[in-house]
């Protein structure tokens, strides 16, 4: 269900909070982080604005923005101006007084290539998910690690594999660099724990591709530490894709989750579907969507 189609706007990588009675959603943007806001989370979206732009900076990535302390961190990357490598791309932090923003860039946090940032809190501290490359593996590509925090602004250091790739429907681009070696990409972590799972749904293949989907791994533990757990992939050996293409979008991924009334919802992006993806001329057209997350015993189900 698209729950956002303002003319002229798109909303990449959708990234939803709940803060004061309204809905936020952040999204990707080329010249900087957009911002939309409701009260109803199935309607009435207003476009909020940019709520982060940095001089020198573009590409602006995956959004993540989390309450701590009584202020807002957004977690995201973005690359220099100059750069035409998106593999420039590295993970930075800004904070704001209000879920309104304006963001204000603190810091850079990791090196390139890093991206697709969740931080999450629990009773083991911060924590945060996110993807790199890895050109040696024998399917070289992007994949998820977890590393621990020692505050807001700091990473250990010490990232840990999450999710790999492992199966063709996760193949970005045959051929990518290497004349042989296709690339696979798993990004887009969101985390969450219920019941005594622990679950992480990533965005694989590519997003500009009808066969972008999301898949989810997890594990049942009472391990509050998230960098020592070891999920279980789903998809590990057959396609069993939590969200993909059907009749009516294409191109579905990137998700972040929310709980309302006690069930829970992925907030995605997709494309309507008819979108000519011969067209590298096209402007973006992902749009925020949205459907009901059924959670049980290490197995979701995503209900259109």
């Amino acid at each position: 269900m698209k729950i956002i189609d303002i003319k002229g706007k798109s909303q990449p990588d959708p990234y939803v909070i709940k803060e004061g009675g309204c809905f936020y959603i952040y999204c990707t943007g080329g010249s900087g982080v957009e911002c939309y806001k409701s009260k109803d989370l199935f309607d009435g979206w207003e476009y909020v604005g940019t709520v982060l732009n940095v001089e020198g900076q573009k590409e602006y990535w995956a959004p993540a923005v989390i309450k701590l302390d009584g202020r807002f961190y957004m977690y995201y990357s973005s690359m220099p101006v100059l750069s035409g490598d998106a593999h420039q791309e590295a993970i930075k932090v800004a904070v704001s007084n209000s879920p309104d923003g304006k963001f204000e860039y603190i810091k850079d946090l990791l090196p390139p290539f890093s991206i697709d940032a969740h931080v999450v809190k629990n009773e083991a501290g911060l924590f945060i998910f996110y993807s790199v490359n890895d050109y040696d593996a024998e399917k070289a590509g992007t994949y998820i690690v977890c590393d621990k925090m020692t505050d807001a602004l700091t990473v250990e250091g010490k990232p840990v594999a999450v999710v790999r790739p492992t199966i063709e429907e996760e193949i970005f681009q045959k051929n990518r660099f290497i004349q042989g070696q296709d690339w696979y990409t798993i990004e887009g972590a969101f985390y969450f724990y219920k019941d005594g799972w622990h679950y992480v749904i990533y965005s694989a293949n590519s997003y500009l591709s009808p066969d972008y989907h999301l898949g989810y791994a997890a594990v049942k533990s009472d391990e509050k530490d998230l960098c020592k757990l070891t999920f279980k992939k789903i998809s590990e050996s057959e396609f069993k894709p939590l969200l993909k293409s059907n009749a009516e979008e294409t191109g579905t991924g990137h998700n972040s989750l929310i709980e309302l009334d006690g069930e829970y919802y992925i907030v995605y992006h997709g494309r309507d579907m008819g979108v000519d993806y011969s067209d590298k001329t096209r402007k973006d057209d992902r749009t925020a969507r949205v459907c009901r997350l059924v959670v049980k015993d290490g197995a979701l189900t995503a209900v259109r």
